[in-house]
């Protein structure tokens, strides 16, 4: 089997390499890119959506629908890390935390109802190693980090950023909240049916945008219908559009991150952490 696969990926390569003699010459000037696509986005994104960005323009608008299927595949690969990994009612079994400096395994017994996060955080005092430099260092930036996260969300037509970066930064903040302290400390900021939920949540923000521009006639994802709605022109509704499509990619990115994280750190079980 594994030399089949190893076959497969040969073949896939060879095939792929094969493909890019037809690609045009890095920086063609006479690539069809160039002849058209290029400078029709150049020329005309200022004057049709009123935002600087031409790559922010470019991914949420003009290509805006391959951008909303970038996003759900993040959700979706959040959901098979949830559906893979999670070990459902771990909370009311037995628990093992092994302290890996030693390889000392401590042993606690839970009974079903009864909360064990006590136990847990006398032995995250008494096992984990304490770093009074990093916890609070990490403690101080982490505010920060998500102050300029938003900005780079909002500020994403104007200069390089948007939803992506945005959220990857914001589910960084909580990921660095997660190791500096330990796994249950993030869990109390924002719990795994958060999570799950904010995922949703993103993608229902972008599809739901495109829905409400075919409610009010126009395609799908045309945001220049939103102009009756927020009260502006089109060319500035269709701005407005960019900007609030983002805030679903990033309030996805950042919860899949998060998501994806608290899984494969804890092998599902939300107990431990690294």
């Amino acid at each position: 089997m594994k030399k089949l696969g190893l076959l497969l990926v040969i073949l896939s390569g060879a095939l792929l390499l094969y493909a890019t003699v037809d690609f045009p010459l890095w920086g063609d000037p006479s690539s069809p890119a160039s002849l058209h696509v290029s400078p029709r986005y150049i020329e005309k994104t200022m004057e049709e959506t009123s935002v600087p960005n031409i790559v922010t323009a470019v991914l949420a608008d003009y290509r805006g629908f391959d951008t909303m299927f970038e996003t759900t595949v993040i959700f979706g690969a959040g959901v098979v890390c949830f559906l893979l990994l999670r070990v459902l009612g771990g909370e009311e079994g037995d628990h093992y935390y092994r302290h890996l400096p030693t390889g000392v395994t401590i042993h606690v017994k839970g009974a079903k109802g009864k909360s064990l996060s006590g136990e847990f955080e006398r032995i995250d005092m008494l096992w984990t190693p304490y770093d009074l430099v990093i916890k609070t260092a990490c403690r101080i930036m982490i505010p920060f980090i998500q102050i300029y996260a938003l900005y780079v969300i909002a500020h994403g037509h104007h200069s390089p950023g948007g939803g992506f970066q945005g959220g990857v930064i914001l589910g960084a903040s909580v990921i660095l909240l997660a190791i500096s302290q330990n796994l249950r400390t993030a869990l109390r900021r924002i719990g795994e049916k958060t999570v799950g939920i904010l995922c949703a949540i993103g993608v229902f923000i972008y599809a739901g945008t495109g829905a409400l521009c075919l409610a009010l006639g126009r395609n799908f994802l045309d945001y220049a219908a939103l102009a009756s709605v927020l009260g502006t022109d089109p060319v500035t509704a269709r701005s407005h559009g960019i900007l609030i499509v983002e805030t679903g990619v990033g309030i996805a990115v950042m919860a899949t991150m998060i998501w994806i994280y608290n899984n494969v750190s804890s092998a599902g079980r939300y107990d431990e952490g690294l």
